[in-house]
């Protein structure tokens, strides 16, 4: 029977159900519901499923009503003397009391056990969180490891960026460069195609290259006694001067040494 209530529970062990209509009690103080005590009962020699006592004895078991009528109450002990009804009703008593005892006494079984498990649980997790614990710090050490190779790499990528940028730009320069060299040739190259001669032109040509060479052959002149200097004079068939005629006073001074020579 559940603590508080009044209602007897069923002995026989993983059924534990609440009783109701009638049941079976046995002489060593168990009683079971009427499914369970019809199976057990029906064999012989009866043995009780809760304590294994064997229950040979005529009035061993009994198929009691829980909820009788009036006209039983009235009449079951009815001509027996006080003192009989008193050792019937202490006898009861006695066997409501070990029924409450036996049920605290399982509930006290059930809630060791439970703590026994739940001990054993908290254990399981304690340890179960330190193996957690430790995996989360070698993760954490790991991201901080990852983190730094990827910074590295980052430096790395900014790095090899730059570069690329840089030689980008110079292969642009010499891209342009290259351009501006090729259009220069080419522009070279059709400029000499069109000064070549062209075969009807040969005469005229020689003509303007000869009025272009000078009649005369350039001679050098002494300055003085020392023939150390001397001047470099090209002198034009009508005696016209040229340039190096216009010199400094002591140009004059030569000359008129030479024309005394």
């Amino acid at each position: 029977m559940s603590l508080g209530d009044d209602t007897l529970l069923c002995n026989f062990p993983k059924c534990r159900a609440k009783l109701s209509g009638f049941a079976w009690v046995t002489a060593c103080s168990h009683v079971f519901c009427d499914q369970h005590g019809s199976g057990e009962f029906s064999r012989s020699p009866a043995i009780c499923p809760a304590c294994s006592s064997a229950l040979s004895g005529k009035l061993d078991i009994v198929r009691t009503e829980l909820s009788p009528s009036e006209e039983y109450k009235a009449m079951v002990l009815a001509g027996l003397r006080p003192d009989v009804v008193l050792d019937i009703s202490a006898r009861a008593l006695a066997f409501w009391s070990y029924q409450v005892h036996q049920e605290r006494m399982y509930q006290e079984y059930s809630l060791s056990r439970a703590d026994t498990q739940l001990k054993q649980m908290e254990k399981v997790l304690t340890q179960q969180n330190q193996s957690r614990e430790l995996e989360l710090t070698a993760m954490r050490g790991e991201i901080a490891s990852l983190k730094k190779v990827m910074d590295e790499y980052k430096r790395k990528y900014s790095e090899v960026s730059e570069r690329l940028m840089e030689r980008n730009r110079q292969y642009h320069k010499l891209q342009s460069l290259y351009d501006s060299l090729r259009l220069r040739n080419m522009v070279v190259g059709v400029g000499e195609r069109d000064m070549q001669p062209q075969p009807g032109n040969h005469d005229l040509n020689i003509a303007m290259a000869r009025q272009a060479t000078p009649q005369r052959s350039p001679q050098f002149f002494s300055l003085g006694p020392d023939a150390d200097s001397r001047v470099f004079s090209c002198l034009e068939p009508d005696g016209a001067k040229t340039f190096f005629q216009f010199s400094s006073p002591a140009r004059d001074q030569g000359r008129s040494f030479i024309n005394k020579h």
